[in-house]
């Protein structure tokens, strides 16, 4: 049992931290969350505590714990990282960073842990001179591995889908279930429809990251956190078609982005071109072969869209979006 040994999660409500959060306590372990909300814990082996874990004091103060472990799902920038990380690695035995899969460049398939990243083979200028989230994260990965410390893991999850986060292409909740629920249409954009597309339940990518942790054999190692099944993403569509009624229209990338405000539009504009539309196949033999999972133990695609959405409210209150009114708009003039 881990009941003497503590866990520190860092920004443990989001869509992995729920799964991972009672996976670890039924391990034996005692969490601590940290989270921008104001949680309450019903179970005395979770303590929340609402507080900002990007900063450099509140987090000193809360190493005073001394936790056994820490895992990483806050989403620094390069600068806010390489100010902090020091902090993590020299005041736990093992520190679980969170990066993506987006850092991987289309360039082999099936993807493994050793495929080239976009960070060192792109040659697109413009891109690689922004923070876009699959470039900051591949910075914060050579910040650890250059860091001479040994005790750091870095992950990489798939598109993780879990109770309020889903994807289709590069849309979230607030647009496709907020259209689904309110019967409409949903436009995609038709450069991704053939492409395969990778999604994981979180329930999934938490076990995944429980065998991890203060597992001495994955430190100074990176997994991609992944099934292994895959669908284009018009399968996927047709799943959410299924599920909820999603009804989707299919445009030209050019149309697609005028549905986003500026610096949403850039941010879309990347992770279509640099991610959606790159065909997502994931090998993911190195993680299984360290948490001694297989394949079949993990929910498919269907069983988990279909196991969250079923549980979803009704009244679920979306916040409002330019993106859905300029859809309206567009929609409305067609049909």
């Amino acid at each position: 049992m881990n009941n003497c040994k503590k866990i520190l999660v860092l920004g443990g409500t989001g869509a992995m931290g729920v799964y991972l959060v009672p996976e670890l306590v039924k391990m034996g372990y005692k969490v601590h969350v940290v989270s921008l909300d104001n949680v309450k814990s019903d179970n005395p082996n979770i303590v929340y505590t609402q507080g900002n874990g990007k900063d450099a004091v509140f987090l000193r103060e809360l190493m005073k714990n001394k936790y056994d472990a820490i895992v990483d799902f806050m989403m620094y920038f390069t600068k806010e990282f390489s100010e902090v990380y020091k902090i993590f690695l020299e005041n736990t035995n093992h520190y679980v960073f969170l990066s993506s899969y987006r850092v991987y460049a289309d360039k082999e398939s099936p993807i493994t842990e050793k495929s080239p990243r976009l960070l060192d083979v792109s040659d697109d200028k413009d891109y690689f001179a922004t923070e876009d989230y699959s470039l900051f994260k591949a910075r914060e990965e050579n910040i650890l591995n250059a860091s001479g410390f040994g005790n750091w893991t870095i992950v990489r999850p798939a598109i993780t889908f879990s109770k309020f986060k889903y994807q289709l292409i590069t849309h979230e909740a607030d647009v496709l279930i907020y259209r689904a629920f309110n019967k409409k249409r949903v436009v995609l954009p038709e450069a991704a429809m053939n492409i395969q597309g990778i999604m994981t339940w979180a329930g999934d990518v938490a076990k995944m990251f429980s065998y991890i942790i203060l597992n001495k054999a994955a430190y100074k190692e990176t997994y991609t956190l992944s099934t292994a099944e895959h669908h284009t993403w018009k399968e996927i569509s047709e799943y959410y078609k299924e599920l909820i009624g999603l009804d989707c229209v299919w445009t030209d990338t050019e149309t697609y982005l005028k549905f986003f405000d500026m610096p949403l539009q850039r941010d879309v504009k990347y992770k279509l071109l640099y991610d959606r539309c790159y065909n997502r196949v994931i090998d993911n033999t190195k993680i299984l072969k360290i948490t001694g999972l297989k394949q079949t133990d993990f929910m498919t695609l269907e069983q988990g869209l279909k196991k969250e959405l079923s549980a979803l409210p009704k009244d679920t209150v979306w916040p409002k979006t330019n993106t859905n009114d300029y859809m309206d708009e567009w929609l409305n003039k067609r049909y």
